[in-house]
């Protein structure tokens, strides 16, 4: 067999004019059809006319392209990564909060892909530069990464059970109506300020109430 012939043969297993972005991009539209319990690899190739050994020029494992597809999700759909110089830190963690869940919200099973995750190194510098903004206003690093870390969990928490309750197959108590004012007036009142009141101002208020709570341990830097 001449060398020529061996060659196309090896080109031929290879993702000619199939780049990563073209893998996340067709990932991401798939999971928006089918939800992320029904994605598979198998799936994705056949979207992408390929054999499944062909993504994995791309992404060792379907954990791997998961874990690719989270991070595209907050590239596309974060507005801001960092803050600005001087910025007052309640305002950056509420404008990052409303941001991340805009992100998650986006694509079905927004909050599912996401949770588990971890901050690659492509993110490390944002997440110092946040960090910065918090140690100048009292915190130490250690609590202004919990905040952090607790403003991130609660939003996907709160995401999760968005989008769980919005599912074709969500249990039959997320469709209850309000209690009986008559008989539980109190919890009828907290139900329509709530449950029944406006999602996205709702989770403004939620949101508000955690920030609110942190409080930094010393006097703010000066820079």
């Amino acid at each position: 067999m001449s060398f020529s012939i061996i060659a196309r043969e090896m080109n031929a297993d290879r993702p000619a004019r199939l780049n990563r972005d073209d893998v996340l991009r067709a990932a991401l539209d798939l999971l928006n059809e089918i939800g992320i319990d029904a994605l598979s690899t198998r799936k994705l190739a056949e979207r992408l006319g390929v054999q499944s050994p062909t993504l994995y020029w791309h992404f060792k494992s379907k954990a791997a392209l998961l874990d690719a597809m989270s991070q595209a999700v907050m590239r596309e759909s974060r507005a801001r990564d960092t803050p600005a110089e001087h910025e007052p830190w309640q305002d950056w963690l509420m404008a990052d909060g409303r941001s991340f869940r805009r992100a998650l919200l986006a694509y079905r099973d927004g909050a599912r892909l996401h949770a588990g995750t971890r901050p690659g190194e492509a993110q490390r510098e944002s997440i110092e530069a946040r960090l910065r903004l918090l140690c100048a206003a009292g915190f130490e690093p250690g609590p202004a990464t919990l905040l952090m870390m607790s403003v991130g969990r609660f939003v996907v928490g709160w995401v999760l059970e968005e989008q769980s309750g919005q599912a074709p197959d969500a249990p039959p108590s997320a469709r209850l109506t309000g209690p009986d004012p008559s008989q539980y007036p109190l919890l009828a009142a907290g139900w329509r300020q709530t449950v029944g009141s406006d999602a996205d101002a709702v989770f403004e208020q939620a949101l508000r109430l955690l920030i609110d709570g942190a409080r930094p341990a010393a006097s703010p830097r000066r820079s």
